[in-house]
This record gives structure tokens, C-alpha cells and sequence, in this order.
């Protein structure tokens, strides 16, 4: 089979590798739709790619690993069991079997692991894409237990977006306790962004969506926005004060990960509110005592979701037919890798994925 290896400083190679073969209690999915995320670009534009060189030798040891081994890209993998491994129980999967890929692995055994945070792993966990072979080839290897069922009704794609940017929205909205009472900034609208809105609009939330780029507030209504405001040529904390008559929203979250973004989502919120930082992005200028503490307000760091968390997603977004297709523009074969990643290396579309 082919699959994608980034090579580092935008460069990336199609290359073959042998076709998987399950563990005794794993499984071979063949790839129906292998999602792109922002995250992928760091290691398409960094020096060493999807490095393992990074990694302790212990950490490679206990994976069966090298240091310089390439490893195929994607952490948004989708598709249908193609073979089934000789423990794995028959009653909870079997081939033909749609499924998503929870894109972590850890020691299981430690208590992030058992929480289903498997990505906070006390032993260091295994991501699936830049540690272990990921979605973006026909085949990936996958233990058993990293799987989650695909309702019938709900795309690849779609499978593929809730595997990362959309699980991460739904559980920044579970992390801030959500509900139709609140009001929601959103700051910074990719993907991620796109999905808050989405799902804060099938909650019955009321969203105020801000971003820099003129298209994708254009989007915003599209996506589920109550309004939309381009920060370039309006000041945020000034028109969501305007918004909410003077006293903020109950809650904002920063997708964008730009300091500035994440000052206003701050600034944004009333007496009480509550911040989520999904964005990765610079350290930040904070008067804590001005900005926090006179105000009552509660930031929360957010990294992705867990593997219950990301359950409860799909099963919303089945339940509610949210459709999460129409954040795609772009659909590519893993032919055209090289193309398809300049065109995402410019942030200007909206998702993309590789279908098979």
C-alpha cells in the first residue's frame, strides 16, 4: 500500500509500505476517508516531520521502534474492518464493521487511561499519525479497543471530522457545561471553530463568531452564528458588549490560538464567566488580578476529548443530523498528496481529507 510521510519544511513522499496485518487484539481498517488537520501542518512545515527522533529510547523501545522510521501521516482515520484479529470478540466487532479511530494509545492501566484521557497517559501515550502509522494510506493497524462505532446515518467524512476537530468542540462544550442559558463567543473559525457553532446551534445556544478572515466570517451564519464580526476592521470586546447589551457573554472559547484572541475572549465574558483555550498558540499578557479575579472568571485549558467524550459526539451529531459534510471543500485521492497539502498548507478553504 501507499502512504503519506512528512518529510519536513512543506515536503512530504507517497511511499509503500507492506499491508498491515492485525495484532491478536487489533484490527486492519480499510480507510474510506483520512481527515486534515491544522495540527498536521506542524509537522508538514517543521524540520523533521512526523519524527519518532524526538522521542526517549525507552519510549521507542517499548513500541518496537526506531528513531528514523517513517511514519504515515493522519490522525483523522475512518472507514470499515477489513480484518479482525484472533481475541477480539466477535460480539463488539467484526469485519465489515464501520468505524472511527480514537487516535490515542497508552499504557490503559494508569489513571488517565482509566478516566478515558488516554492521551494524558502517565506513561506517555502513542499518537496514531506521528507516532504510530496513521489514516492517510488504505490499510492502518489499530488495536480493538481504540475503536468506536460509526452510526449508519453519519458519513466518513463526517466520522473523520468528529475523529479530531469536531470531538474537540463537543468536549470544550461539555468542559464549560454548556447548555441554551449560556451565551458563546467563538473565537477563530476553522474547523474547530465551525463545529462550535454547529453544535452550540443544535443545543440552542446563542453564538457571536469573530475571526480575521473575511470568508469565514462570511460562513459563520451558515455554520449556526447568531451574529459574525471580522476582528480586522472591528474591535471584538467592544461589538460583544454591544451584543449583549453591555454585560458580555456567559462563555467564550478560543479556537484560534492567537493572543489576541485570547485576551478578547477573555475581555468578552461577564462578571462569571467561563473561558475555554482550545487553540495552541504564544504565551499571553494576563492581569490576572484585573482580568480574573475582580470578575469572578473561570479559563479552562482544553486539549482534544476523551474516548467516552468522543462517544457522546457522534451520537449527537447522529441524533441532531448535524451535517458536518458541508465544512469539507476539499476532497482529495492520496495521488495527489503533494498537491493537496500546499493547498491546505494556506488556511484559506475549509476542511479537507483524503477519500479512498
Amino acid at each position: 500500500m501507499q502512504g503519506v510521510v512528512f518529510l519536513g519544511h512543506r515536503q512530504l513522499e507517497l511511499m509503500t509500505f507492506p499491508d498491515p496485518q492485525p495484532d491478536p487484539d487489533g484490527v486492519v481498517i480499510e480507510i474510506k476517508a483520512s481527515g486534515f488537520c491544522g495540527s498536521d501542518l506542524h509537522h508538514y512545515r517543521g524540520e523533521r516531520g512526523a519524527s519518532l527522533s524526538s522521542k526517549s529510547p525507552q519510549f521507542l523501545k517499548d513500541r518496537g521502534l526506531t528513531a528514523d522510521e517513517p511514519i504515515i501521516a493522519g490522525h483523522e482515520p475512518c472507514g470499515v474492518i477489513a480484518e479482525v484479529g484472533e481475541n477480539v470478540d466477535p460480539k463488539a466487532y467484526k469485519k465489515g464493521d464501520r468505524v472511527m479511530v480514537y487516535h490515542y494509545d497508552g499504557c490503559r492501566y494508569c489513571h488517565q487511561c482509566r478516566s478515558g484521557w488516554v492521551q494524558m497517559c502517565d506513561k506517555g501515550s502513542t499518537i496514531y499519525g506521528q507516532t504510530a502509522h496513521g489514516g492517510h494510506a488504505q490499510f492502518m493497524k489499530a488495536p480493538a479497543k481504540s475503536l468506536l462505532h460509526l452510526p449508519s446515518d453519519v458519513s466518513y467524512s463526517a466520522g473523520a471530522a468528529v475523529s479530531c476537530g469536531t470531538g474537540t468542540a463537543f468536549a470544550a462544550i461539555e468542559r464549560l457545561d454548556l447548555s441554551a442559558r449560556d451565551s458563546l463567543a467563538v473565537f477563530g473559525l476553522g474547523p474547530v471553530g465551525l463545529s462550535i457553532l454547529q453544535l452550540a446551534k443544535a443545543m440552542g445556544i446563542a453564538t457571536v463568531a469573530i475571526d480575521v478572515s473575511a470568508d469565514r466570517v462570511a460562513r459563520a451564519v451558515e455554520f449556526g452564528a447568531t451574529a459574525a464580526y471580522n476582528s480586522n476592521e472591528v474591535d471584538p470586546v467592544e461589538v460583544i458588549l454591544e451584543w449583549t447589551g453591555g454585560r458580555g457573554v456567559t462563555a467564550a472559547i478560543d479556537s484560534a490560538g492567537a493572543a489576541a484572541a485570547k485576551l478578547a475572549a477573555i475581555r468578552s465574558t461577564a462578571t462569571w464567566g467561563r473561558i475555554g483555550f482550545v487553540g495552541i498558540g504564544p504565551s499571553l499578557p494576563l492581569d490576572v488580578t484585573t482580568d480574573l479575579i475582580l470578575r469572578q472568571r473561570t479559563v479552562i485549558g482544553h486539549l482534544t476529548f476523551s474516548d467516552v467524550s468522543m462517544d457522546r459526539c457522534v451520537r449527537f451529531v447522529a441524533q441532531n443530523g448535524i451535517d458536518l459534510d458541508k465544512q469539507f471543500t476539499d476532497r482529495w485521492k492520496i495521488e495527489d498528496a503533494a498537491l493537496a497539502y500546499q493547498e491546505f498548507d494556506k488556511q484559506l478553504a475549509g476542511k479537507a481529507c483524503f477519500e479512498f
